[in-house]
């Protein structure tokens, strides 16, 4: 679906994100220092799922300040990373220089990429929160499918869409509060303290999609991917509902053992060789 004024939505999302980057970087959230003394960034479900990416080459997209792309860097992989942000590439470029761990970095809107990037990858891989920033998920799904070699894959792990309908801070009486199909226009949260430090003031809002696992799953397929594996998970790797609990693992759960709705996908998608 075409969006009216995604132009201006997204040039308020790209100065959003150049306004977190710099706290995001200060933050315990991500934990830089603890990054650059030998970290890895990554959780446990792509770890497992992806496998080895030794001598792989590696499209990062929408990568943030680079903590995954370096990552998987460390593990072997030829990445490059993108992301809208230039504050955030900026500071990729300059963290992969000082850990002496090589990558590319490039700040590109994602579906402008084909226009800034040639040829193709062993692995297109997303994560975390990252759909809800895109108006469009068929362009999203070209471009994936354009990046994947012949004989290659696409992986994401992402934010369950049916969790993000919720915004109850009462586990015992879920209500829904958001929409699970989007509608006419994004979602419009005013500005507030951003995710990784919740002291924080942020000047611009956020606009976002709602993108049903439905819309991912036949954007891919109607884009050339034959769909490996969808996985659904009753955890998630960031308190992204205020009544979560850690466990002792570092994932969020529902409390008392509850698995009632899922809070994260993974989707692993393959694209044949010719």
């Amino acid at each position: 679906m075409k969006y009216k004024n995604s132009k201006e939505y997204m040039g308020s999302n790209k100065r959003l994100w150049n306004e977190m980057t710099p706290i995001h970087v200060k933050s315990d959230t991500y934990a830089v220092d603890e990054f650059k003394k030998g970290k890895d960034s990554l959780h446990c479900v792509e770890i497992e799922e992806v496998g080895d990416v030794t001598g792989k080459a590696l499209l990062h997209l929408q990568c943030h300040f680079g903590l995954d792309s370096l990552s998987w860097a460390r593990r072997g992989a030829k990445v490059t990373g993108v992301d809208f942000s230039d504050k955030a590439i900026s500071f990729a470029k300059n963290l992969s220089n000082e850990i002496e761990v090589n990558a590319d970095f490039i700040c590109s809107n994602i579906c402008e990429l084909d226009k800034q990037l040639k040829g193709d990858f062993d692995i297109v891989y997303t994560s975390y929160g990252v759909l809800a920033w895109l108006p469009d998920i068929a362009e999203w799904a070209r471009i994936v499918s354009h990046f994947v070699k012949p004989g290659g894959f696409f992986y994401i792990v992402e934010f369950h869409p049916f969790s993000h309908v919720f915004a109850d801070e009462n586990v015992q009486d879920l209500k829904v509060h958001y929409p699970y199909f989007q509608g006419k226009q994004p979602l419009y949260f005013p500005p507030g303290p951003t995710y990784a430090d919740k002291n924080s003031h942020l000047e611009n809002p956020s606009y976002e999609w709602q993108h049903t696992i439905g819309d991912i799953v036949t954007s891919l397929i109607d884009h050339g991917l034959s769909i490996k594996f969808l996985h659904e998970f009753p955890f998630s790797v960031y308190e992204g509902l205020p009544f979560l609990v850690k466990g002792d693992d570092g994932l969020w759960y529902l409390p008392d053992g509850r698995e009632d709705i899922p809070l994260l996908f993974s989707l692993k998608a393959h694209k044949e060789e010719t």
